[in-house]
C-alpha cells in the first residue's frame, strides 16, 4: 500500500526565488520600456522644437538679405536714427515663441542690434499665496 500513495510536488525555497526572480525581471523591463519611451518623445519634441527654430531663423534670413538688397519687406517697421535706419521685424517659431530682430541699416553697412526668440504668449503672475499666520485653526465643533 505504501508504493501508491500520492504526495504532491515539494514547492521549496528555490521556487520561490526563482518566481521572484521572474516577477522583478519583468518590472524591471517594463520600467525600461517606459524609459525608452519618455525618451523617444522628449527626442521628438527637442527635434520639432529645433526644426521650428530654424525655419523662423531662414524667414529671418531672408528678410534681411531683402533689406540689405535695398528692397523693404511688408511687415518690417522702419525707424530713422542718427545712426541709420533701424528695423525691426519679427517671424513666428511656435503658437507661443517668436523670433524678434533688430538690424541698424547705414548705407551699405549693417548691423544686428537683436536676434532673439521670445515668448509671444500672455503670461499672468499669481501673487496669491496663503502663509499660515501662527494661530490656530479652528476644526470642525470648535
Amino acid at each position: 500500500m505504501d508504493e501508491h500513495r500520492f504526495s504532491p510536488p515539494a514547492v521549496g525555497g528555490s521556487s520561490l526565488l526563482i518566481s521572484f526572480a521572474v516577477l522583478c525581471f519583468t518590472i524591471f523591463a517594463l520600467l525600461a520600456l517606459e524609459t525608452v519611451q519618455a525618451g523617444k518623445r522628449l527626442s521628438d519634441a527637442a527635434s520639432a522644437a529645433a526644426s521650428a527654430y530654424y525655419r523662423a531663423d531662414c524667414a529671418a534670413e531672408a528678410i534681411l538679405a531683402q533689406l540689405r538688397s535695398g528692397q523693404m519687406p511688408e511687415n518690417v517697421s522702419i525707424e530713422r536714427t542718427s545712426q541709420g535706419e533701424l528695423c525691426t521685424y519679427s517671424c513666428p517659431i511656435s503658437d507661443t515663441q517668436v523670433l524678434e530682430v533688430e538690424v541698424l541699416l547705414h548705407g551699405r553697412d549693417w548691423t544686428i542690434r537683436r536676434w532673439q526668440a521670445v515668448s509671444s504668449s500672455d503670461w499672468t503672475t499669481d501673487d496669491h499665496i496663503q502663509v499660515w499666520d501662527g494661530s490656530p485653526i479652528a476644526g470642525p465643533g470648535h
